[in-house]
């Protein structure tokens, strides 16, 4: 039996139309054969004063290769309005050349489909480029989040980091990039938003 939390990102985001505070970490219990792992994203916008996304997944993980697990739990949405809840099937592992794969399938009133990839450049033993780029592609028309069916979004980072203790501390510099497309941009454009925003990024990864 194990247990831990891995912090991915603790960052502040620098841009424009407002400065972000991001985190996405994962609290994990079990054994090699299968664990209990809750992971939460959140965003929070300091000019609106409110989260933009905040999410929390429960899910049982268990492998089913060398290299994946299958994925089953419930996904907890509670940015605006009423809390949304709905089920998530998925493959995560490591992909050929050590890519870290995420893919869900969120099942219930607004069903979406969310692909996730990171890889680490290690240019040192300690100073490490973290590229990552993830795809959200909604399959229907969902009012409450402003986006629409087929229309996806996609965020691209890196992020340079050095890791000061081991791999349990490591401050990090880098850019975040989001960008809609389709009804979805429109969506945000009717409302005076832009399509796509650029953010610097400073925050740590951190393991305990």
């Amino acid at each position: 039996m194990f247990y831990g939390i891995q912090i991915e990102q603790a960052e502040y985001r620098v841009g424009s139309p407002t400065d972000v505070f991001a985190w996405d970490f994962d609290a994990q219990v079990g054994t090699d054969e299968f664990k209990l792992v809750w992971r939460a994203e959140a965003e929070y916008g300091f000019s609106a004063d409110t989260f933009e996304t905040l999410e929390n997944k429960l899910r049982l993980q268990k492998p089913i290769s060398e290299f994946f697990d299958a994925v089953a739990g419930i996904r907890l949405d509670t940015t605006s309005g009423k809390d949304r809840v709905q089920g998530v099937v998925g493959l995560h592992g490591v992909a050929r050349q050590f890519v870290e794969l995420d893919a869900d399938l969120f099942v219930g009133n607004h069903p979406s489909l969310r692909l996730e990839a990171e890889y680490e450049m290690l240019f040192t033993n300690r100073v490490i480029l973290t590229p990552s780029i993830e795809f959200d592609l909604p399959f229907n028309d969902d009012a409450t989040f402003d986006r629409g069916a087929f229309a996806p979004t996609l965020e691209v980072g890196a992020r340079l980091g050095y890791d000061l203790i081991d791999r349990a501390f490591s401050p990090y510099l880098g850019f975040h990039y989001e960008r809609a497309f389709g009804k979805t941009a429109s969506i945000r454009r009717s409302e005076g938003e832009d399509a796509g925003s650029l953010f610097l990024v400073a925050g740590a990864r951190m393991i305990f």
